[in-house]
C-alpha cells in the first residue's frame, strides 16, 4: 500500500509540472534576456561547496524596465556604472555608481534604465536565483 502512495504522489507531482532544481549558471557563460540585460556569473556553487550566495554582474540595455516582479532570495544590487532605477513596492530609488539596493521576498521590484544602461554587481543569498534565472535567459 505504501509503495501506490507514493507511486501516486510520485506521478501528481510530476504531472503538475514541478521539475529538477535549474543546473547551476555556468562561470565564463552569458546569459541575456529579451530585453538585452546580460547576467555573467560570478561564483558557482562548487566554490562555496554550497548554496549560501550567488554574485553575478548584469549588465543592463539602455532604456530597458524589467516589470514588476519577485524573488526568492535576497536581492542586493551594487551599481558599478550607470544608473539604475530600483522600485519595491512601488518606491523609487535612483541608484548611482557606488549605491546599493536591496529587496527582500515577497517584494515586488522593478529596475528600469535610462539612455545610458547600468551595470551592477548582484548577490542572492540564499544562491539558486541565478540558476533559476538564467534557465528562463538565452546562452550566449
Amino acid at each position: 500500500m505504501k509503495f501506490i502512495l507514493v507511486a501516486a504522489l510520485f506521478a501528481s507531482t510530476a504531472a503538475l509540472g514541478a521539475d529538477a532544481p535549474p543546473k547551476p549558471a555556468t562561470l565564463g557563460k552569458t546569459y541575456v534576456n529579451p530585453s538585452g540585460t546580460v547576467l555573467r556569473p560570478l561564483t558557482d556553487p562548487a566554490m562555496y561547496g554550497g548554496t549560501e550566495v550567488d554574485v553575478g554582474e548584469l549588465t543592463f540595455a539602455p532604456n530597458t524596465d524589467s516589470g514588476d516582479h519577485v524573488h526568492g532570495a535576497v536581492e542586493t544590487f551594487y551599481v558599478i556604472a550607470g544608473e539604475l532605477e530600483h522600485v519595491v513596492n512601488g518606491k523609487s530609488t535612483i541608484l548611482k555608481p557606488g549605491m546599493v539596493g536591496t529587496v527582500r521576498p515577497p517584494d515586488k521590484v522593478r529596475h528600469k534604465t535610462g539612455p545610458a544602461g547600468a551595470k551592477a554587481v548582484v548577490v542572492w543569498a540564499p544562491g539558486g536565483e541565478m540558476a533559476r534565472i538564467a534557465a528562463r535567459w538565452k546562452e550566449q
